[in-house]
Formats: structure tokens, C-alpha cells, sequence
């Protein structure tokens, strides 16, 4: 999941890319905690272990009309949303009670308010129009340039604190590339058909916008045109979502002084006091191209064409917000069109999810309270030692690393942080003004104060206590400028861990959750930086080339799988996440062993009709069933670094002799791999 404003310095490497993970419901007959009613015993494991695992839940599992994919990951956040509305309607009724209550009971409250926010009409949004329509000089668009990027609407370009690359316990501001609407630069090059219908329609939703304010369509067509454009112009000098895979490429840090001849055209030193940014002398520009073109852009255009580009973003901004013909106008597009959802969420649904934006550890400190036990994270905490020690085993029985970077693999391996649960201190909320009924102004105060909360890190020390993802989260992840693995209380949960599971289940889910995070460090990515979370090169040149020859073989492996007809995997674009699969099961498979051996169990014992091995395959295997829409699964392709769950199954086990052992598999079926030839890093 692509998470917060810091995301955008490093991208976080996270177990999914969004939505949520979920339960594998455990049917009752099952001893071991497997879903024994997804499996497809008509399939054979040995040539397609995910139809094995998983081919009845998908034929019963069909996708609901609102969503664009259905997966047991959905299950879990689907059952979390109904906790989390619980919740919510009670403190809605108690916001006389608490502080707590009254934030979020109120904010819910204004979201469900419908025909309050239909009543209002366009009017809220009319004081920022109106602020962009009187856009008559350099002052005026820097003065509104810097109140857009206060309320979160970052047109142009991107501001945000991140850990400063070189030395990773302050916080440095960072300018970077943005202010497109498109999902990513290179949907406005594309020329297939798929990319040029989508574009097209982009263009059509955006005049739709403009004629929902009053515009007329003639001049509404023009004005898409001209958004279109600007759009165009600034994703030209963007880098592609697989080129900012690479962090040494985002980071170019320089004297604050300097930024006037890059972009003499727009003044930063007066939008860095406008926007109220702590002082500083130095910055990190992420893409020193991209604001060299935001300055040509913005010394060629004219003001009524950044006027029309301001207050289209303004509007996608505040879509969300707004009466039911642009709620479902924005629906159309990046629902329909990019997802192939059929229908729009029900307005609860919608309201519990942005009350967890903009109110997240509010909402959470309830969810913990109502829902998280101890024992889950004293139990996931010992796996991840179990875990963190088959890595050091791992490490050192390397045949291919030197022992020089053998010490400093292992010394960046001890200084993994492991932050389980939520929090220790709770965000305090209380600037936020929260008013009931009045959901377009909620929203926009509750922006405004994580804006102002993030610029005042600037110069800071970077607070590594701090969440990226709010506990209910269903999802974990790894920072590498942090050096630290998060799980959130919301995966802290059946399957992914059960006291009444079985090891073997426990290990082969939330097992492989953790190794898949702790692999997270030593990927493509995380092994550019050391153990303090700073981009600096502790390999042997001799050991880093042996390792891209490693990683090379992963990316031709999934660079040959199809998201749908016609579309391959991209190998560069997904191969952390497919080292952290591979590694993650891999160590998590030694941990459930050595598990076994120290209680005295035999991998041998059968519980539903399964060994210990199989259980913990079928384990890991369940957690990634799913169903997928076309257009959503040709959109993951191009954007996502995740590959689908057919392949996260197919593609991990088919790498594992283990896998061959397990289940019997013979030379001549798909899954088998020969000694010596299946991809393998770590």
C-alpha cells in the first residue's frame, strides 16, 4: 500500500498495494485452521498449486458489484469495516461523552449526512474557486499554489518531509514530481487502444467536472483540453513508476539557493513562507528535470489555462466531498473506467474509510481497544525472532557473499526494529476543529492539520515510533530508511495468526508475512541502504553483481506471466516483491521446522489429511485467493509492484524443492523445480 507523504520518498515496501488483507474463513470441520472447502481436489498441486489451493473459493467467491477484486485479503477488511461502523455509530451517539468521540462520532456524522451535503450544493467549494479565478499575477499563484498545497491538493508538484538519504535520523524536505491525474506518467504516452480509450475518457470526465460547476460544455471541452495539456507536459519530464523503483534516482540534494535556476519561473523561496514551512537551507529535488519543466511550462503558459488546470484539481480533490452527481462523476472514471467496478460503495462504507484518512489513529485507538489482544502480539513478536534467526543462519551459509558484506548484512539484520500493534503514543487530534454537518469542512480542517503536522518534521529528528498506516489497517510493511518492520493490529488477525491454528498454518501465513517483510531489507531496494536507514553502498562490487544476477532471474521469471491477455507482469516494476516472497517463505518454512523439532513433531503428522509441510504450503497459499476484474488487473500491472495471487502462489512455490517434497511433485509437472534452477536471492 502506497502510504502517507513519506511513501514518496522511498516507496514503502508493503505487503499489498492497497485495499486490505483478509481472513481465510475456517470451515467447521477443519482441525489444522486451513480453509478445506476452498480446495480444488480436482486439480493437481504439482501443476497448478493455486487452482489447488484456492479453485473452489474463487468459483464461490464471485466479485461484488462494488469492488474491483475480491480476495480473502477483502474478506478480513470487509469484516474490519463492520467493526470499525460499530464503533463509529456508537461514538456518533456519545460525542458529548469524549474528546475521542466527538472527533470521530462527528466526522462520520457529517460523511452520512447525504442530503445535508446535497442541500449545500456547490457552495463550499465557491471561496476557492473564486480565489483561483482572481489569479492575475506571480503573487496570486504562488498565494494559491501554497493554500492548495495547506488543504492537500498538490497541483504542480509534490513538498513533503522525508529522512534525509545521507544521514537517516533527520528529516529533510523534498521536492518532487507530480500534479498529474492519471494513475502514473505513462498512461498519457501509451498507444494501444486500452491507453487511448482511457485517456480519452479522461477527457471526457474531466469536461463533465467542469460542466457540474456551471461551465458550458463547448468551453468545458476546451478547458479538459487544456488540463490534458499541462498534464502531458508534466508527466514528460516525470519518471516511470518502475525508474523511481530505484532510490539513488530520487535524490539530489541541494542548497535551497540554487532552486531559482533550476526553476526561475516559480519562486519557492516565497512559496516555502507561504505554505508556512519551518526554515531550511538545503533540500532533497527528487527530479531536478521535472521542475526545470514545471519553470518552461510555466513561463510558456497563460494564467487562464494554470487558472482552468488549478481548479480542475481543486474539483478531483474535492469530488469526494461534493453532491451525488460528482461523487458519481468521479466514480465513473476512476471506478468504472480504471477498475471496472460496477457500482459505488454504500455511503457507510465510504465514510468509515475517511474517517480512518483523516482521523486514522483516533479511529484506531477504539479499534484496539475493542478488538486486539496480547497474545497476538506476543505471539507474532516471537516469530519474528524465529524468523530473524533463520535470516542470520541464512546469511551466513551463503556461498556467494564475501564475508565483508556477510558482516554488514548481519549488522544491519540486528538493527531491525520490529514495531507490533499501534502506536505507543497516540496522535492528538485536538487543533481539528470537527463540526457536525459539515463534512466538506471537516475534511479540509483535518487536511490542513496533517499538512502543517508533516512540514514541522522539516529539521527535525525523525521520530521512528511514528506509523505510516493506521492500526486498522489490514496490510504491513518494511522502511527502509528506517530499518524497521510494522504490523498493524489489523493483520494481527485469523489467518494470518490463530491460537487455534496449527503451527504449520500459523507459519506458512503470518509466517511468510513477516520473512516477506524482514526480505523487504536485503531486496533491490532496501539493500541500497544500511542498517541506519541511509542510502549508502555497504556491498563488495564483486558481491552486488553476483546478486543482480540473482535478481535477474526473478525478473525474466514473472516478466513472462499475463495480468490478463496481452499484458505481462512487469519484472522490473514487481521484483521487490517478488524477492520478499520468495525469501519470506523460504525463512518462514526453516522457522515452522525448526518449530517442529524442538516440540518434538514430526513433519510427517497429518492433520486433515495434510503433513505439517503441506499444511503450511496450503497455508500460505490461501492467504493470496482471489478474483480480479480485467481493467483492475490490467491497472496493477502497469502501476502496482505486486504481482496478482495466482502468481504470488505459482510463482513462489514453483522455486522451492521443498514445494516438490511436500506434495510429491515429479520432474515432469509445472511446479517442479530441477535442484539448482529455481530463482533464489536469499
Amino acid at each position: 500500500m502506497e502510504t502517507g507523504k513519506l511513501a514518496a520518498a522511498v516507496v514503502i515496501a508493503a505487503l499489498l498495494a492497497s485495499g486490505a488483507l483478509a481472513q481465510t474463513t475456517e470451515t467447521s470441520e477443519s482441525k489444522s485452521g486451513l480453509d478445506l472447502s476452498a480446495i480444488d481436489k480436482s486439480a493437481n498441486p504439482c501443476d497448478n498449486f493455486y487452482q489447488y489451493a484456492c479453485g473452489n473459493w474463487t468459483k464461490n467467491n464471485p466479485i461484488p458489484a462494488d469492488e474491483s477484486s475480491w480476495s480473502t485479503f477483502d474478506q478480513l477488511y470487509e469484516r474490519n469495516q463492520n467493526i470499525l461502523r460499530a464503533i463509529l455509530d456508537d461514538a456518533e451517539k456519545h460525542q458529548s461523552e469524549s474528546a475521542l468521540d466527538q472527533k470521530i462520532g462527528g466526522f462520520y456524522q457529517s460523511c452520512m449526512n447525504e442530503a445535508g451535503i446535497q442541500e449545500r450544493g456547490t457552495a463550499p467549494l465557491q471561496p476557492e474557486l473564486e480565489r483561483i479565478s482572481r489569479i492575475a499575477n506571480e503573487h496570486d499563484l504562488l498565494d494559491e499554489v501554497a493554500r492548495l498545497h495547506e488543504r492537500q491538493i498538490d497541483v504542480f508538484f509534490d513538498f513533503a518531509p522525508a529522512p534525509d538519504p545521507n544521514n537517516a535520523e533527520m528529516t529533510i524536505a523534498n521536492l518532487d514530481q507530480g500534479g498529474i491525474g492519471l494513475p502514473e506518467r505513462d498512461f498519457y504516452f501509451r498507444t494501444d487502444a486500452k491507453s487511448e480509450e482511457i485517456r480519452k475518457k479522461y477527457l471526457e470526465h474531466v469536461a463533465k467536472m467542469f460542466a457540474l460547476i456551471g461551465v458550458p460544455a463547448a468551453e468545458a471541452q476546451k478547458k479538459a483540453q487544456t488540463v490534458m495539456s499541462i498534464e502531458t507536459d508534466l508527466a514528460k519530464a516525470s519518471l516511470d513508476v518502475t525508474s523511481r523503483r530505484d532510490p539513488k534516482l530520487l535524490v539530489h540534494i541541494l542548497p535551497k539557493t540554487e532552486l531559482s535556476q533550476l526553476s526561475p519561473n516559480f519562486n519557492f523561496d516565497q512559496f516555502f513562507v507561504q505554505v508556512k514551512a519551518p526554515s531550511f537551507s538545503s533540500l532533497n529535488v527528487r527530479v531536478p528535470a521535472f521542475l526545470k519543466a514545471l519553470s518552461a511550462l510555466l513561463q510558456n503558459g497563460s494564467l487562464p489555462d494554470v487558472r482552468d488546470y488549478m481548479t480542475w484539481h481543486y474539483l478531483n480533490g474535492s469530488a469526494r466531498l461534493l453532491p451525488k452527481a460528482f461523487v458519481d462523476q468521479n466514480f465513473e472514471f476512476y471506478g468504472k473506467v480504471l477498475s471496472g467496478v460496477q457500482q459505488i460503495k454504500p455511503r457507510w462504507k465510504r465514510c468509515v474509510s475517511a474517517t480512518d484518512d483523516e482521523l486514522g489513529e483516533a479511529l484506531g485507538r477504539k479499534y484496539v481497544e475493542k478488538t486486539f489482544g496480547e497474545q497476538g502480539k506476543e505471539r507474532t513478536l516471537q516469530m519474528v525472532h524465529e524468523i530473524e534467526e533463520q535470516m542470520v543462519k541464512d546469511l551466513e551459509s551463503l556461498t556467494w557473499m564475501s564475508p565483508e558484506t556477510k558482516k554488514q548484512a548481519l549488522i544491519k539484520l540486528h538493527a531491525v526494529a520490529n514495531k507490533i500493534g499501534y502506536p505507543d503514543k497516540w496522535r492528538d487530534y485536538s487543533s481539528v476543529e470537527i463540526v457536525n454537518n459539515d463534512f466538506f469542512g471537516n475534511w479540509y480542517r483535518a487536511n490542513e492539520f496533517e499538512s502543517k503536522r508533516q512540514r514541522d518534521k522539516i529539521g527535525k529528528p525523525v521520530d521512528r515510533t511514528e506509523w505510516e498506516m493506521t492500526p486498522p489497517t489490514v496490510n504491513a510493511y518494511y522502511e527502509p530508511t528506517e530499518n524497521n518492520i510494522n504490523f498493524p493490529a489489523g493483520i494481527l488477525q485469523p489467518p494470518f495468526y490463530s491460537n487455534s491454528a496449527n503451527d504449520a498454518v500459523n507459519y506458512g501465513a503470518v509466517g511468510t508475512v513477516i520473512g516477506h517483510e524482514l526480505t523487504h531489507g536485503f531486496d533491490d531496494q532496501g539493500s541500497k541502504f544500511d542498517a541506519d536507514g541511509n542510502l549508502r553502498d555497504w556491498w563488495q562490487k564483486s558481491d552486488r553483481q553476483s546478486f543482480d544476477k540473482l535478481e535477474d532471474c526473478f525478473v525474466n521469471e514473472y516478466g513472462s506471466f499475463e495480468a490478463v491477455p496481452g499484458v505481462e507482469l512487469n519484472g522490473k516494476l514487481t521484483l521487490g516483491e517478488n524477492t520478499a516472497d520468495n525469501g519470506g517463505i523460504r525463512l518462514a518454512y526453516l522457522a515452522l521446522i525448526d518449530a517442529l523439532s524442538k516440540k518434538d513433531i514430526a513433519p510427517s503428522v497429518k492433520q486433515d489429511a495434510y503433513t505439517q509441510p503441506q499444511q503450511f504450503f496450503l497455508g500460505f497459499a490461501q492467504i493470496w485467493c482471489e478474483n480480479t476484474r480485467p481493467e483492475e488487473a490490467r491497472l496493477r500491472a502497469e502501476t502496482d509492484p505486486h504481482s496478482p495471487g495466482k502468481y504470488r502462489t505459482n510463482g513462489v512455490v514453483r522455486n522451492m524443492p521443498e514445494f516438490d517434497q511436500a506434495f510429491g511433485c515429479k520432474p515432469d509437472s509445472t511446479m517442479y523445480v530441477a535442484p539448482g534452477k529455481g530463482c533464489r536471492a536469499w
